[in-house]
């Protein structure tokens, strides 16, 4: 390092996680016990919040208060959707220096991945020693080189619980239910409501993914024969479903900073998938559609503890790889590992340009058919996600009739 001894920053980018805030106090946490860094502070939306020098002190909050802060959904220091250009990029180092920032820490998915690959490239260029590392989010679970995303199993158990309770009304008053879930390119999101199925039978009965090209005809025919088998008809749809020609099944025109097509926050393709279930059941059948949106990445009442423990640990994990200094800059991952029969996490580092702007799709090993996924799946997400309730169900032991 240039300074003897340097301060640290750490901000918060995309869209969040309900345990985003354990990685960002597992990041204040292992900085204040380094004896290398001086201060940890914030920055209030991210890379915004960098080029407008709107930092806060982090060192100076309370244990206690960090604590609430880690149990507490959403980015407590606010997020952005940027993409940073070369000059601002520029601007953005002379902030670190000025406050002799040597350390940054970017909490984010594949988009704030890109962004601090771009700031390390022009903090190279004008040779500033920045030690600058990715801390993997995102309820998409769809980051390269990392088993698996901080976010994500918290995420698919509210998805998995969300169609258990979706499944019990399904089976109450029939009809057909279309659920669409958040995943623009990959659907590990959306497959998580496989969970739900506790028994043969039950929903959801359809699940569509995309990774997997889409026919509307295709759909209105599985619908029918989900119907006639089962009587009813519960369906998970990931909200990036597109033809084969790869033209999305709805959309709403909007592009974000990133170029990235805006999916979530309407209801066009729930509404248009229960037209066409209409078109082919009758008026006479129950037909509904919900789009999940943010629900699913901020609802306090629905988190994996396994989530927690390794959203905070990729946290403390940056620091202590920042501190070694043998990769100066990279994306923290998490590997997996089974000993005895037992999931283990381990944590290492893989270069930014591994992971920034790239997105990792299911495998086939994880896909069944063109309208569901496979056992190996579920046996992936377990270890995550953890227990989920268990419905109950009635013997429905039968009264003699007496009348003719």
């Amino acid at each position: 390092m240039s300074e003897p001894k340097a301060n640290a920053l750490v901000g918060q980018a995309g869209g969040p996680t309900v345990v985003i805030n354990q990685s960002l106090v597992g990041v204040v946490e292992a900085c204040v016990q380094a004896p290398e860094i001086g201060h940890i502070y914030g920055a209030l939306n991210g890379v915004q919040g960098v080029l407008d020098e709107n930092l806060i002190d982090l060192g100076l909050e309370s244990p206690g208060d960090l604590e609430r802060v880690a149990r507490t959904p959403c980015a407590a220091l606010r997020s952005v959707r940027k993409k940073p250009n070369a000059q601002e990029c520029e601007r953005m180092v002379e902030v670190f220096r000025a406050h002799n920032v040597r350390y940054f820490f970017y909490i984010g998915g594949n988009d704030s991945a890109e962004s601090a690959y771009l700031l390390h490239q022009v903090a190279q260029g004008m040779d500033y020693d920045l030690r600058l590392y990715h801390v993997p989010k995102t309820i998409d679970n769809d980051l390269m080189v990392t088993d698996h995303c901080p976010g994500y199993p918290s995420a698919a158990k509210f998805v998995a619980q969300a169609f258990l309770g979706d499944n019990e009304d399904n089976r109450s008053l029939g009809g057909i239910k279309v659920n669409v879930v958040m995943g623009r390119h990959a659907g590990w999101l959306t497959a998580s409501a496989r969970l739900a199925r506790t028994s043969p039978g039950e929903g959801p009965h359809l699940i569509y993914l995309p990774e997997r090209p889409f026919s509307i005809d295709a759909f209105q025919s599985h619908v029918q024969d989900a119907m006639a088998l089962h009587g009813r008809c519960v369906i998970a749809v990931s909200e990036g479903i597109h033809t084969a020609e790869g033209e999305l099944i709805a959309h709403s025109g909007e592009m974000d900073a990133h170029g990235n097509m805006r999916l979530s926050g309407t209801g066009v393709l729930g509404d248009l998938l229960a037209e066409k279930v209409r078109e082919v059941v009758g008026p006479k059948e129950r037909v509904r559609a919900d789009t999940f949106g943010y629900l699913q990445r901020s609802y306090f009442g629905i988190v994996s503890e396994q989530d927690a423990k390794e959203a905070r640990e990729v946290g403390r994990h940056a620091v202590q790889v920042a501190l070694q200094g043998e990769q100066p800059h990279g994306s923290i991952i998490i590997e997996r590992d089974v000993v005895r029969g037992v999931y283990i996490p381990r944590y290492g580092c893989t270069d930014l340009e591994n992971v920034a702007q790239k997105t990792k799709e299911m495998g086939p090993e994880f896909l069944a058919g063109d309208h569901d996924v496979s056992e190996a799946f579920t046996d992936y997400l377990w270890p995550l996600v953890g227990d989920l309730p268990r419905p109950g169900r009635l013997s429905d032991l039968p009264v003699p009739k007496k009348l003719p």
